[in-house]
């Protein structure tokens, strides 16, 4: 699972976008029913999915970076 540098950053910059998205996501209310609070806040499943799969992105870089400058010492 060594990556190079380019792909680390591409996945970095994926996993921030979605980390943007789902807090777009996450924050959007509809008005038409206010008084459900599943009803109210329609996206909150797809927003905590980004988070999750954003998190895996992030780690899964990291891992990569560390593994890729163990070997560079």
């Amino acid at each position: 699972m060594n990556f190079n540098f380019k792909t680390e950053v591409c996945l970095l910059a994926l996993a921030i976008t979605l980390f943007m998205v789902s807090a777009f996501f996450f924050s959007y209310q509809s008005g038409s029913a206010t008084y459900l609070y599943l009803a109210s806040y329609p996206y909150r499943t797809y927003a905590l999915a980004f988070v999750g799969f954003g998190s895996l992105l992030m780690v899964t870089a990291s891992i990569s970076y560390s593994k890729r400058s163990k070997n560079i010492l």
